[in-house]
């Protein structure tokens, strides 16, 4: 079995097929034909992804019973207050395939404004007036787009949305588009213990 981390950049697609001429896995990474990645990344969003072909893992990884975390640091339009993040901490309704959802409790703090990121291509857009804070959020769920709902919820819609952390494994020392290749025993220490 093989086993991969991969730092998904902004702008790539979470799969190995192209749609709309939009850049995917094989633009920017080359591994055996039988990998795909478990999970995803929006388009628009950057950050951990684990790519692999052992199949066994998928349920582990994907199915909410296990409530498997996720750690996002997420860099919003305007000063995010602690009484927005308090509120994410508990709970807020979103809208999921058109229906209401209440999400699991979440860990959120507000990040400092020194927090050490990539730089994006391109760059979010830079205005003096409204400030572009960061907090994180750790989640045990994965509901389409729940990070920027969940956001924009509480009035701070997301500029930047980085899956810092995935299980034990972290971006840190990572660049957009860097790869690295992990054992199975790394795989269970890492995500399952």
């Amino acid at each position: 079995m093989q086993y991969y981390l991969l730092y998904k950049p902004f702008q790539v697609l979470s799969q190995f097929t192209s749609e709309g001429g939009k850049t995917c896995l094989k633009d920017i990474i080359e591994v055996e034909k039988d990998i795909y990645p478990v999970g995803r990344l929006d388009y628009d969003s950057e950050g951990l992804l684990l790519l692999t072909n052992d199949t066994s893992i998928n349920h582990q990884l994907l199915h909410p019973s296990f409530e498997h975390k996720r750690t996002y640091w997420v860099q919003v339009d305007g000063a995010i207050t602690h009484e927005a993040a308090n509120a994410l901490s508990k709970g807020v309704t979103i809208n999921i395939d058109g229906k209401q959802y209440k999400t699991k409790t979440a860990i959120v703090n507000l990040l400092p404004d020194t927090i050490q990121v990539p730089d994006r291509n391109p760059p979010i857009r830079f205005r003096k007036s409204i400030p572009a804070t960061w907090a994180s959020i750790q989640l045990t769920e994965g509901k389409n787009r729940q990070v920027r709902k969940m956001f924009a919820s509480v009035g701070f819609p997301v500029l930047r949305l980085i899956r810092a952390q995935i299980g034990k494994y972290t971006i840190d020392k990572m660049q957009p588009g860097d790869l690295i290749s992990l054992t199975e025993q790394e795989v269970q220490a890492g995500f399952f213990r």
